[in-house]
């Protein structure tokens, strides 16, 4: 197992720490990332268990006297912040310019001073597992954006001390295999995980609408109970990563799926049997490109895999553009012929239900604009009916009747799609 990200970074910080700060624990393999190690590891283990000894206050000091971004994500990996201290007690760090006094729910949320260092500002306090609080000046009021479990009031976000049952958790700076970081959220259930779905675009799953661009979801008003579900979020480069193929709209764009896939295989899913355990059945869902990059992951490895659903999913992506494919490897070319797997797919969109053509024989339906990628969903269903999926079984497809491609649709069917999921 690899050391905790704290100890490696500790001969760092000997160099910049008087005498006696730092001392004892310091020594270090290399620099791991953290996010658990290998396929399978963590299946069935308890939830929230850190790696590795809790550092005392005068060796997260060092650390972060001798680099507070690197200090806080080490700190963020291996045991969340506010960082459980080996006395029990609890470190709270901003960096914030201004906003350095803390203020939470254990003190009637009155302002307690921190001590400045310049770079950050530092509090050690007992405080109540499950309490808000937030960093002020006095005058306003921020979230702790290194905070590990977050919640939503009437102001925008508040950092909760821990998470106490039901609720948001978040891990930073997620990436490999060439790819952007991001950060991955967890909506945690109450009691026992039975169940685990992966989904796509995460910072529009769980939060208020006005914390979203184009609106949230609201899953943590539609999750069944039992069912862990996992934000992915996505970045800049959505178009390249969510694609299996490069196309053209109107210049070649994407063709990343692959290193996505195995983004969520292996970095995301180890990161979450560290820390949840992944037992009973597992998903991955999207929508828009979200489904179609759903149903790629699920393709590419048929048998990790109980469960797969797209949300008008953008089903036709490699034929689109003038000098796209020829349409042999649309995400329907790689279904079609692979016969029957043992996975339940679900899908679904809205659009008007025109009838669909495939007038410039690309072998996709979509030439005849029904909306929200109506038609590819459509010749999707038709396509694994005749592969030996089972209407109602292992299969299943709505259609419903207008809807648009966007958040406050996706949020009113969802709720569906996870009770389907919880009855496996």
């Amino acid at each position: 197992m690899r050391k905790p990200a704290f100890l490696m970074l500790a001969v760092l910080a000997l160099s910049a720490c008087p005498a006696g700060e730092g001392e004892g624990e310091g020594e270090g393999e290399g620099e791991g990332e953290g996010e658990g190690e290998g396929e399978g590891e963590g299946e069935g283990e308890g939830e929230g268990e850190g790696e590795g000894e809790l550092p005392s206050l005068d060796q997260a000091l060092a650390l972060l006297r001798a680099d507070v971004d690197t200090a806080l994500l080490a700190f963020s990996r291996d045991h969340g912040l506010p960082l459980l201290l080996d006395d029990g007690s609890r470190l709270f760090v901003s960096t914030f310019s201004a906003e350095r006094q803390l203020a939470g729910a254990w003190n009637g949320w009155a302002p307690e001073a921190m001590t400045d260092e310049g770079a950050f500002a530092w509090l050690v306090r007992a405080a109540p597992e499950g309490d808000g609080y937030k960093f002020t000046d006095g005058a306003s009021w921020v979230a702790d954006p290194w905070s590990r479990a977050y919640a939503f009031d009437g102001f925008g976000e508040m950092s909760q001390v821990s998470r106490v049952g039901f609720g948001l958790e978040r891990y930073f700076d997620v990436g490999d295999f060439g790819l952007l970081p991001r950060t991955v959220r967890a909506l945690v259930p109450a009691g026992a995980i039975t169940h685990v779905m992966y989904a796509h675009d995460g910072q529009n799953l769980f939060h208020p609408d006005d914390q979203t661009m184009f609106g949230s979801w609201h899953i943590e008003q539609s999750v069944p109970p039992g069912v862990l579900v996992i934000g992915i979020d996505n970045t800049g480069a959505r178009m390249d990563e969510y694609t299996q193929v490069e196309d053209w709209i109107p210049d070649a764009v994407g063709g990343r799926a692959e290193d996505y896939a195995r983004l969520v295989e292996e970095e995301v899913r180890p990161l979450v049997r560290r820390w949840y355990g992944e037992p009973g059945p597992v998903g991955v869902m999207g929508s828009s490109l979200g489904g179609l990059v759903s149903l790629y992951i699920a393709d590419r490895n048929p048998a990790a895999w109980d469960f797969v659903a797209s949300l008008s999913g953008t089903l036709g992506w490699g034929s689109i553009g003038e000098n796209g494919s020829d349409g042999d490897d649309t995400i329907l070319d790689l279904w079609r012929g692979a016969g029957h797997r043992s996975l339940v797919v679900y899908l679904d969109s809205g659009g008007d239900g025109a009838v669909c053509a495939d007038s410039d024989g690309d072998g996709v339906e979509d030439d005849v604009d029904g909306g929200d990628n109506y038609c590819e969903t459509a010749q999707m269903h038709a396509l694994l009916l005749d592969e030996g999926y089972q209407e109602g079984a292992d299969l299943f497809y709505v259609f419903d009747d207008g809807a648009a491609h966007n958040e406050p649709a996706w949020a009113g069917r969802v709720g569906a799609i996870l009770s389907r999921f919880a009855a496996l």
